[in-house]
């Protein structure tokens, strides 16, 4: 008998809610006080400094307004973890758009500010299961916010690694929903149940093929913080460089993660 389906994960939309606009305020509130020293600062993003930066923070937020401005699409066409997989088909795209907008809106911290109170009116006024447009098909707005999400708390750490100092505090439901995306596209990338992939006190996934363990310690164990675990999963953090510096433990002979990693780009 082929083993059970999982089921997918769900989040519920009104906490989502609540926490992308709790991490929107901590980066505004960072973004309010920086230099113009500070944001010619370089970034881990290639050529993109902390202006560029913040104006794709922002950017992110629009992709809402800018999808429901669109005709509703008569079906949903992908599931939540389709995204996790499109954004870098999307880059060169993302990086003009970005650069335009740098242009555009010289006062960021008004521009950001603007982008928040957008976000809040369209929250507002549109259901979680209206239907958008996006860069990975049609998905229902409800599932598309949780990638905002993931694009805030990413981004938020891109800030503090830029900045010095800087700290922007992570909102704790924004980073519990960072984590279990990108530990669920692991699993869907790499089907199976030999590796155990422990990520406290967020999630828990199995993936890669092989033998099953049903009770006891698993022969294949990964460990992980929340934080090193979005770095691993989206590029900022290479395996090899995670497991010498202990910022990693795996045991096993299929916890070699480096292989599948990054998920994003």
């Amino acid at each position: 008998m082929p083993p059970a389906k999982k089921r997918a994960r769900t989040y519920d939309h009104a906490r989502i809610r609540t926490a992308v606009l709790a991490q929107l305020t901590h980066v505004q509130d960072a973004v309010r006080g920086l230099t113009p020293d500070q944001l010619a600062l370089p970034t881990r993003l290639g050529a993109w400094t902390v202006r560029e930066l913040v104006a794709h923070i922002g950017m992110a937020l629009t992709g809402i307004g800018r999808s429901l401005a669109l005709p509703e699409p008569p079906k949903q066409d992908a599931v939540l973890l389709d995204w996790a997989f499109a954004t870098s088909a999307s880059s060169s795209d993302i990086d003009a758009f970005t650069r335009r907008l740098v242009q555009e809106h010289p006062d960021l911290g008004a521009y950001l500010a603007d982008s928040a109170r957008a976000l809040a009116e369209q929250l507002d006024t549109h259901p979680g299961t209206r239907l958008l447009d996006t860069n990975a098909g049609a998905l229902p707005l409800a599932d598309y916010l949780v990638t905002r999400a993931v694009e805030l708390v990413v981004h938020t750490d891109d800030l503090n690694a830029a900045v010095p100092g800087l700290d922007v505090p992570y909102d704790r439901q924004a980073l519990a929903a960072c984590t279990r995306l990108l530990a669920d596209a692991l699993a869907a990338k790499a089907p199976g149940g030999s590796t155990e992939v422990r990520i406290p006190p967020y999630a828990v996934v199995q993936c890669v093929e092989g033998l099953r363990h049903t009770r006891g310690t698993p022969p294949n164990v990964v460990e992980t913080d929340p934080l090193t675990w979005i770095r691993l999963a989206t590029g900022r953090l290479r395996w090899p460089d995670a497991l010498r510096e202990a910022k990693v433990s795996a045991s096993g002979e299929r916890a070699d993660l480096g292989p599948l990693l990054p998920l994003m780009s």
